[in-house]
């Protein structure tokens, strides 16, 4: 169990499964937890370490797409657009990342989807889970209102009046709720809902990939633009 200083207290910030089991949670005190559990190991938070250590999983992640994104301190976004299909498809590339992630010795959880919230969404909290372009409503619509990414304080405010899931929040009005809950909240849902665009800002920039060849006259056999693009891809590495 790993600890944090959180209001002059220390909490728990990341636990594991057996932590899980003794029904502890993020957010608890580390005494609270010490009362119920004696025996629990708990270790003290290195953010900088932890930042380190996921630069260098974003490094390793460039073996998929040149577009890889840190999401605050313990995930990745990897815009795989037009990528997929060099590993055998989606399935087959979620479950390769999958894979290896493991045999390095971490436990990760993965989403695929449309939009990036939709696939933070999928990662978090429906678990290594695809989801198909058109149905990131039925995907949301049973999860916490944590699954659209709002501020804590925006969360409580929801439950407070009885909103307590993404499609409680879809089904209401959404006039009112900007005024009582702010816009960001629609801006979050608008984007995990496909219906504005969220970009994903690579942490490294993309090298310009370019070239070209200007022919006398256009070709038109499927064996002659063969050997032209394997000539043109040649030139670049």
């Amino acid at each position: 169990m790993i600890s944090h200083r959180q209001a002059n207290a220390q909490r728990i910030a990341a636990l594991d499964e057996r932590a899980e089991a003794l029904h502890l949670k993020r957010g608890m005190g580390i005494a609270d937890a010490r009362a119920m559990h004696p025996s629990i190991d708990v270790v003290e938070a290195d953010p900088e370490a932890d930042r380190r250590l996921l630069e260098s999983l974003a490094d390793w992640c460039d073996r998929y797409t040149p577009l890889v994104a840190i999401d605050a301190a313990d995930g990745l976004f990897l815009d795989v657009t037009g990528c997929t299909h060099l590993f055998g498809g989606e399935r087959a590339m979620l479950d390769d990342i999958l894979s290896r992630f493991f045999h390095q010795g971490f436990d990760v959880r993965a989403g695929l989807a449309v939009t990036p919230g939709a696939a933070w969404a999928a990662a978090r909290f429906s678990g290594d889970h695809i989801v198909p372009g058109g149905e990131e409503e039925a995907l949301l619509a049973p999860l916490p209102l944590a699954a659209l990414r709002i501020e804590p304080d925006i969360r409580a405010s929801l439950e407070s009046v009885g909103l307590r899931t993404a499609g409680a929040v879809m089904a209401a009005p959404r006039a009112p709720l900007a005024r009582r809950f702010g816009r960001s909240l629609l801006l979050r849902l608008d984007q995990a809902l496909g219906r504005l665009d969220e970009a994903v800002s690579p942490r490294l920039p993309v090298a310009p990939l370019s070239v070209e060849r200007h022919l006398a006259e256009p070709i038109m056999l499927t064996d002659e633009i063969e050997r032209l693009v394997k000539m043109l891809a040649t030139t670049l590495k």
